[in-house]
């Protein structure tokens, strides 16, 4: 019988890393610039154990060979989220991701679409999000052979609590100084456009992926103003004595919403589709079948299809991922 799962996080160390995702949810996480958590993953790069209950220690693609509808529902047939935590320390390569039919016509994977969630920044922090208004494909070619791709991009203040969606196509990057969960699909599939003139330690720059971006970016902007259309226009945000309940990003490959429990929250998974948990903030707990899990600020928790009934109460906020 599938339970709620935690599992073990995967950490990726990398040069623009820090140590906040220890700080910020009290961890124990390895030396070195942690820059990625992955939470829930099932990938030859990173996999997920469980961490908890009678089927602890086994990885998620075990659990997908042997409970794969009962723990999806019936529609998957791999594991289709890729869910971290991310810690820009410094500022990441701005880049972009195709969509599914490019995708597999380059490497036979799928392409990326993503949201992030904004725990923690720093003040003034920023991040790019699409590039500025009007700027064409010849324009952004020529940014990039006279070294003024900055002056192409649109930067965006964040802070704690803000949500962004990024489409296929979306020039986009995290700045120096913002911690966010990202929800996105399970690819790998990013185009770097521009690394900030950065070397490595042997005085050689990153490898980009030009002629790559320029095939794939929405330089119309569309993708991106229609998602947000989409989401300002949502009536599916609640407000009532238990809980409040918003919209924060809306598609085929995923919806987030960000729920504040007051009281208590009760869903039922009906067998047909599974939920991810992520505690932004507070503590309580997941009641389900008279058992109960605790959970805190950073935790991750995944729902099984099969679960039935069940229930979270406490003071808390969460982010809910779903399909």
């Amino acid at each position: 019988m599938l339970y709620p799962l935690k599992f073990e996080p995967v950490y990726k160390s990398i040069l623009w890393g820090g140590r906040n995702i220890g700080k910020k949810f009290n961890r124990n996480i390895p030396n070195g610039n942690i820059a990625e958590s992955w939470e829930v993953c099932c990938r030859e790069d990173g996999m997920s154990l469980v961490s908890n209950g009678e089927l602890k220690g086994l990885s998620l693609q075990e659990l997908m060979d042997t409970y794969k509808e009962d723990l999806l529902g019936k529609k998957y047939d791999y594991f289709p989220l890729l869910i971290k935590i991310i810690d820009a320390n410094d500022k990441l390569s701005v880049q972009v991701h195709p969509n599914d039919e490019q995708a597999k016509k380059g490497n036979g994977q799928n392409g990326k679409t993503e949201m992030w969630y904004v725990f923690d920044s720093k003040p003034g922090a920023k991040l790019i999000y699409g590039l500025k208004e009007g700027i064409t494909k010849s324009e952004f070619e020529e940014a990039i052979k006279n070294s003024t791709v900055e002056d192409t991009l649109k930067e965006v203040p964040v802070k704690p609590g803000d949500s962004f969606y990024m489409p296929s196509g979306t020039v986009h990057a995290i700045l120096d100084g913002i911690l966010v969960a990202e929800i996105q699909q399970n690819s790998n599939t990013t185009y770097r456009v521009y690394d900030w003139n950065r070397v490595d330690k042997n005085g050689n720059p990153r490898e980009l992926h030009i002629d790559k971006a320029l095939d794939v970016i929405d330089f119309s902007g569309e993708k991106l103003k229609n998602a947000e259309r989409q989401i300002s226009s949502s009536s599916t945000n609640i407000d009532n004595p238990l809980y409040a309940k918003k919209v924060l990003a809306s598609s085929e490959y995923f919806t987030v919403e960000e729920l504040s429990i007051k009281q208590n929250y009760t869903k039922n998974t009906n067998g047909d589709k599974f939920y991810i948990y992520m505690t932004v903030e507070g503590e309580g707990s997941i009641d389900y079948k008279g058992t109960s899990l605790d959970i805190k600020s950073g935790d991750t928790v995944m729902i099984p299809a099969c679960l039935g009934e069940f229930s979270i109460s406490g003071n808390l906020k969460l982010l809910e991922v779903f399909i």
